[in-house]
C-alpha cells in the first residue's frame, strides 16, 4: 500500500477521535446543510452530493432528526438562516508537499487568519489560489481491504459497475469513479459484500511526492492542526509517507 494511500486508511479509522472532541458532526452538519443548497435540491434521491453526505453522517451515528435540521437549513426551511461560505486554501507543507483545504465558514477574515497562522507556525507557506489545485482532480473513491486474490476479482467488479480505475496493492483496493457515479458502484460492490472502508468524494492527486520521516511527521502534525480548525471541512495532500512513520502515527491518541 503506498504511503499516500494508507495516510488516508489511518485518517479514517482514527474518525472516533474526532467525534470524541465534536468536530466530526459539526464537519457532517455543514456537508448536509451545503448540499443541500446546490441547484439539485434537498431529495436525495435527486441530489448525489447530499445523498452522500448523509450516507457518512448515518455512518457516523448521526442522530436522524440532526440530519433532518441540517437538510432543512441547507433548504431554507430552518430557523438557523446562518451565512456559510464555501472556501479553499492551498499552499506546500514541509518538503514541498501540496496541501488543499476545503473551509466552511461565516467569517471569511477569521477563517483566513487561523489558516495563515497554522501553515507558519508549522514551517509551511499559504499559497495563491490556483498554486497547488491543479494537481488534484474530484473524483469518487471507495476504499478496501481484503484478501488478495479476492482483491482482483473485485478490481473486475468494480470496472464493470463503471469505475474509472481501479489500483490494487497487495491486499488493499482503490476503486476511482466519476463523483456522480461513486454511489452506484458502491451500491453494487456492497450487494458482493465487498468490505468497504470508505466511500467519498475526495481530491485526489495526480502525482505523489515522497518524504523523508522528519518531514512526514511534520506534515502530519500540520494536517492535524489544520483539520482541528473550527471551520476545516477537509484536508488533502499528495505527500507520500514513510511506512515506519505511519504505524507510528497509527498508534498516537
Amino acid at each position: 500500500m503506498s504511503g499516500h494511500s494508507k495516510w488516508k486508511t489511518i485518517k479514517h479509522q482514527k474518525g472516533a477521535a474526532d467525534a470524541k472532541r465534536g468536530l466530526l458532526f459539526t464537519k457532517l452538519t455543514r456537508e448536509i446543510t451545503l448540499a443541500a443548497r446546490h441547484d439539485a435540491g434537498a431529495d436525495p434521491d435527486m441530489n448525489y452530493q447530499l445523498r452522500l453526505a448523509i450516507d457518512r453522517a448515518k455512518a457516523n451515528n448521526m442522530p436522524v432528526d440532526t440530519i433532518e435540521r441540517a437538510i432543512k437549513r441547507g433548504s431554507g426551511e430552518g430557523d438557523d438562516q446562518e451565512q456559510l461560505e464555501e472556501i479553499t486554501y492551498e499552499g506546500y507543507g514541509p518538503g514541498g508537499v501540496a496541501i488543499l483545504l476545503q473551509a466552511v465558514t461565516s467569517n471569511r477574515n477569521r477563517t483566513a487568519s487561523d489558516v495563515r497562522a497554522t501553515f507558519s507556525k508549522s514551517g509551511a507557506s499559504l499559497g495563491e489560489a490556483g498554486c497547488v489545485a491543479w494537481n488534484f482532480d474530484l473524483k469518487g473513491l471507495i476504499t478496501l481491504e481484503m484478501e488478495s486474490q479476492a482483491a482482483e476479482d473485485l478490481a473486475l467488479l468494480a470496472i464493470d459497475a463503471g469505475a474509472e480505475d481501479v489500483r490494487v496493492e497487495d491486499s488493499y483496493v482503490e476503486v476511482f469513479t466519476l463523483p456522480d457515479k461513486l454511489e452506484e458502484v458502491r451500491r453494487e460492490l456492497e450487494r458482493e459484500s465487498a468490505p468497504i472502508s470508505t466511500a467519498e468524494v475526495s481530491m485526489v492527486p495526480r502525482a505523489t511526492v515522497s518524504i523523508g520521516s522528519r518531514e512526514a511527521e511534520q506534515v502530519l502534525r500540520l494536517l492535524d492542526l489544520l483539520e482541528d480548525l473550527p471551520d476545516s471541512q477537509k484536508v488533502y495532500t499528495n505527500a507520500d509517507f514513510p511506512e515506519e512513520t505511519l504505524e507510528k502515527y497509527r498508534g498516537e491518541e
